[in-house]
This record gives structure tokens, C-alpha cells and sequence, in this order.
């Protein structure tokens, strides 16, 4: 073989290992995102069914006070352990408090929608928040809000109708609060966004946490009656502090490793998973229309994340 024939023969299979490690590697970073996504569906899974064993014996905000202070203890443990406790500041009160507002709101919300709908309907209609967030973060983040954007939304609007079929006359309050919950969640993402510039996930989870076992504490208690967890409902109340935690550190820690339009098909999974824990431990049907606003509504939101930044 001529010298330079050899020498580029060299080049290019240098070329192609290095092609092939950066393809093992971003498998294996898929892959692991993959496993981070079924803790999260565990997580949001096991979150819906606990809260639905304690609804019998707590309301929704005494509910939300003992996953708070369940919350409180994990987020000190692992920050001590982590040593990222000195990382907790007192700046950007105010962003942290009007945050918390929403999540919290969103959250009761949550809680009560799946008491009263199946929870596939729930689970679907809270697919809806990415549409929403499109919508209102330019309003609070002065993001541009594009053609392709608004289409998304509109797109994302059909499925809520075919997931929600709103009958003026017999208008779920089930289906109002689970909708609710999703424009809640996407201000809750949205102030999210603007805390991570400066804060780091220690101080913004420990002020979740504090902030809502405060406005669990003034909610549960204003008629100066709050119910205890008894012996049957303190390991639920337990499994929600922890699933809520450990649903958003998955979701996170998968979002760091692959990229949204691979996780997101992931989370899709969510779905068919929650349809089939509902029809197994409450009876309830599956109804193929809440599949097929769903797929709709996911449609909207990959497109989104897809192709939302290349086209305006």
C-alpha cells in the first residue's frame, strides 16, 4: 500500500472509532434516559394511586401539608449528604413565593381531579401543559412567540376538546380541575425557568417544599381541624412525599441526558400505563377517544420541541 494511501487509510478508520464511540455514547445516554423515564412513570404512577387511597380519610390540602413535610426531610437528607445545603439563598423571594402559589393550586387541583375522573383523563389533560406554557411564557419570559408555536397550541386545543368532549350542560368539575392543573403547572414551569438562571435544585426544591408545607398548614388548618394520617394512610402519605420527589428528579436527570424528543414519547407512556391501572383497580373503562386527544396532544407537543425552534 502507497504510504499516503496508508496514512489516510489511518485517518479514516481513526475517524470511524471515534464516529462509533460518539454513537456508543449517546445510546448509552438514551438508554439511561430511557430507565430515568420508567422511574418517573413509576413515580407519577404510584403518586396517583396513593393520593386516591388517602382522599377517603385527608382533603387535598392536608394532603399537600404531610407530602410537604415528607418533602422537607428528603430534600434536607440528600442536601446535607450532597453538601449543596450552602447553596440555598434568600434571594428572589418573591419569584420562589409566586412559583409555589401555582404549584400549589395546580397540585390540589391535581389531587381532587383524580378522585372524581378516571385517571387517564387526568393524566391526558395534563399532557397539556407544554401548550400552555408556549402560551404564556412569552408573557412572563418575553420569549418570541412564533407561527409555528401558536399552530402547535391550536393543535394541542383539539386534543384537549376531543379528551375533555366539554358538554355545557354536564361539564365535569373533575375535567375543569385536571385542565386547571395544567395551566398551573406551566406557570409553575415557567417561573422554573426563570429561578434556574440564578438558583440552584437544592434551594429551588427546599423552598418548594418549606413554601408549601406553610400554605398546606394555612389551608388545612383555617377551620382549626386538621386530620392526622392514621396507621393505614401514614405509609401513602410517605409514598406521595417521596414519588412527587422522585418523579421530577427523574424527569430532570433524564432531560440532562438525552434530548426532549426522545423523552418525551417516553413520558407518553405514561398514558397507556395509568389507562390500565385504572381499569385494573377501579374498573374504569378505557376510552379510546382519550387516546386519541392524547396522541393528538402529543403530536402537538413534539412538533413542537422538534421543529418549534427552527421555524418561525
Amino acid at each position: 500500500m502507497h504510504p499516503r494511501d496508508e496514512k489516510d487509510h489511518k485517518r479514516h478508520s481513526q475517524i470511524a472509532s471515534v464516529g462509533s464511540l460518539l454513537w456508543a455514547n449517546r445510546m448509552s445516554d438514551t438508554i439511561r434516559a430511557a430507565f430515568w423515564m420508567i422511574g418517573a412513570i413509576v413515580a407519577f404512577t404510584s403518586m396517583a394511586i396513593a393520593g386516591r387511597a388517602v382522599s377517603f380519610e385527608l382533603d387535598t390540602f392536608e394532603i399537600m401539608l404531610f407530602r410537604s413535610l415528607t418533602g422537607i426531610v428528603v430534600v434536607l437528607i440528600v442536601g446535607a449528604a450532597a453538601g449543596t445545603l450552602r447553596q440555598v439563598r434568600r434571594t428572589n423571594m418573591g419569584v420562589h413565593f409566586v412559583r409555589n402559589v401555582f404549584h400549589f393550586t395546580g397540585q390540589n387541583l391535581w389531587f381532587y381531579a383524580i378522585t372524581v375522573i378516571p385517571l387517564a383523563q387526568v393524566f391526558a389533560l395534563e399532557f397539556t401543559t407544554p401548550i400552555w406554557a408556549i402560551l404564556l411564557a412569552p408573557l412572563i419570559l418575553g420569549e418570541r412567540l412564533t407561527k409555528f408555536g401558536l399552530f402547535c397550541a391550536a393543535l394541542g386545543f383539539t386534543g384537549i376538546l376531543i379528551v375533555a368532549r366539554p358538554d355545557p350542560a354536564a361539564l365535569s368539575n373533575g375535567v375543569i380541575a385536571a385542565a386547571a392543573s395544567a395551566v398551573c403547572f406551566a406557570l409553575t414551569a415557567i417561573f422554573t425557568r426563570r429561578l434556574t438562571r440564578t438558583e440552584t435544585i437544592t434551594s429551588i426544591m427546599l423552598y418548594l417544599t418549606v413554601l408549601q408545607a406553610i400554605f398546606g398548614l394555612i389551608f388545612a388548618g383555617y377551620d382549626g381541624d386538621i386530620a392526622l394520617p392514621t396507621a393505614d394512610t401514614m405509609p401513602w402519605v410517605i409514598l406521595i412525599g417521596f414519588a412527587g420527589l422522585l418523579a421530577h428528579f427523574c424527569l430532570t436527570t433524564a432531560l440532562g441526558l438525552a434530548p426532549a424528543a426522545v423523552v418525551m414519547p417516553i413520558d407518553f407512556v405514561r398514558l397507556p400505563v395509568i389507562a390500565i391501572v385504572g381499569m385494573i383497580l377501579y374498573a374504569e373503562p378505557i376510552d379510546r377517544w382519550v387516546f386519541v386527544g392524547a396522541a393528538i396532544i402529543f403530536a402537538a407537543n413534539y412538533l413542537n420541541v422538534t421543529r418549534g425552534r427552527r421555524v418561525g
